[in-house]
């Protein structure tokens, strides 16, 4: 193995990845704060641009929490056919640059170029930025790249390169770097771990890494905290190499009071369920096994799991499913563990906007919308969507007025998301649709038998928009890669 002196391995990620791309592929929204993810009661936010960031909005977090915090955000469904063929071209690109390569997720992967064994800072820099330059060219998105002397320096090295930017620690620099910052960003310790480790003063890099490898052990455990005391030294040796597809999906929590209420059981099964979540769609996946395993205050663990007929990532339906599982998982006494974990995987993207839902016979399919299945996820419905203040943009009074490019774009707001889109107004806020005159577009707003759609792509800069009757037989559906090359 090449010695840490010598060694050099990158992080790529690629920068607020759902959002840029709809910001890539719809011009319009370029500069203003977009919100990707489902926009019913329950929906949750899949991706935030920086420019919603700003406002406290982020990915994971409920939608409505992001719309109050961020209320002239535009809210889009998610269309992951178009991140996956995304994903792919990225992935292509540091498979030519280095054949060293392990993809963690759809819009992040670390590479460990050979050539690069030995090499000064400077020479890493230079590489690092055609890597970044030639990403760009190849999908038009930005993406932050960090370096350094094992996979948990460059990744922390690329979380301070964002956004879009460059980071290198220089290995004479790793402990000046690290040991300032929140003992969080260490991998591997999340909420519970870095309580602990805050009630007996420790709350930086630096001061775990000075703790006496037996004290890290009884805080954190012995096999856990002695890889994470390794790391947060800077002594990280794990290799770089392709990983198979995962054959699971996983996350429990620890409580620091064991949970006795099965109130409290259901919110924290949900919580997790977010988590599972958030891996199962940046992986592009669909699950038919839900498990859920509960550890009670003596110890005793339960687990409890159910296979549904048809494979889903819908964050209800998992939801749902955990919460009754956890009911039979849980038994007397308080619990002190929960977990959710999800398998049974499948590519196929699900069939409908819920794909199998729970009833008193059984699982079975929803009735699908007459949508692409790219299209189909927790979008906003048929209902009246209001664009902006001014009465003849609203699509409910259009008149097949046509907007200069730059004009403003309000929020979409959905009207009743969660409601099956009428015969009469099939089109929902985010669609991707085709026109033989006016090309590719997206659906602004629609009601009242009329929708607004605004011409644009990635290749074409800012478009316009025209509202048409929903009838419109020249308005077809269209395959939302057409949004980034036609």
């Amino acid at each position: 193995m090449t010695a840490a002196a010598d060694r050099w391995v990158l992080h790529l990620d690629m920068d607020a990845f759902f959002a840029s791309v709809e910001q890539l592929t719809r011009p319009t929204l370029a500069d203003r704060p977009v919100l990707v993810g489902g926009a019913g009661p329950r929906g949750v936010v899949a991706g935030a641009s920086y420019q919603a960031r700003v406002f406290g909005a982020r990915s994971a977090m409920p939608m409505g929490q992001a719309r109050r915090r961020c209320p002239h955000a535009t809210v889009l469904p998610p269309r992951f056919s178009l991140y996956k063929a995304l994903s792919e071209e990225v992935m292509a690109v540091l498979g030519e640059f280095s054949p060293v390569l392990e993809p963690v997720s759809v819009d992040e992967a670390f590479v460990e170029p050979p050539d690069l064994v030995g090499a000064s800072p400077d020479r890493v820099r230079e590489w690092g930025t055609r890597l970044r330059g030639a990403v760009r060219e190849r999908t038009g998105l930005p993406a932050s790249v960090g370096a350094g002397s094992g996979k948990q320096v460059a990744k922390i090295a690329s979380e301070l390169a964002k956004p879009d930017g460059l980071r290198v620690i220089a290995h004479a620099e790793q402990a000046a770097v690290l040991d300032p910052l929140p003992v969080r960003s260490l991998w591997g310790i999340g909420p519970v771990s870095g309580e602990a480790l805050r009630k007996i003063g420790i709350e930086t890099i630096g001061q775990l890494a000075a703790m006496d490898a037996r004290e890290v052990a009884g805080v954190l455990g012995g096999a856990v905290g002695s890889e994470l005391h390794r790391l947060a030294r800077g002594v990280d040796d794990r290799p770089v190499a392709p990983r198979g597809a995962a054959k699971q999906i996983s996350a429990e929590t620890t409580f620091d009071t064991d949970l006795t209420a099965m109130s409290a059981v259901h919110t924290a099964v949900e919580s997790i369920c977010v988590a599972v979540h958030r891996r199962l769609v940046a992986d592009g996946r669909t699950a038919r096994t839900v498990t859920v395993k509960a550890r009670t205050g003596d110890f005793a663990t339960h687990t409890r799991s159910e296979t549904t007929p048809f494979g889903t990532r819908d964050l209800a339906t998992l939801v749902a499913v955990a919460r009754r599982l956890a009911e039979g998982a849980v038994g007397e006494g308080g619990v002190r563990l929960l977990g959710v974990s999800v398998s049974g995987f499948g590519d196929e993207p699900p069939l409908a906007l819920f794909d199998a839902v729970p009833s008193e016979s059984g699982w079975t399919t929803a009735q699908a919308p007459d949508s692409p299945p790219a299209t189909a996820g927790p979008a906003a419905a048929a209902g009246v969507t209001v664009l902006d203040a001014s009465p003849e943009n609203d699509a409910a009074g259009g008149t097949g007025a046509t907007e200069e490019p730059g004009d403003a774009v309000g929020p979409l707001r959905p009207d009743r998301p969660d409601r099956e889109p009428d015969p009469d107004r099939p089109w929902r806020a985010g669609d991707d649709v085709a026109h033989p005159e006016h090309g590719h577009g997206w659906v602004q707003g629609a009601g009242h038998g009329r929708v607004t759609v605004r011409f644009e792509t990635a290749l074409t800069g800012p478009g316009r928009t025209r509202t048409f009757d929903a009838a419109d037989p020249d308005l077809t559906r269209a395959d939302p890669l057409g949004s980034w090359r036609a």
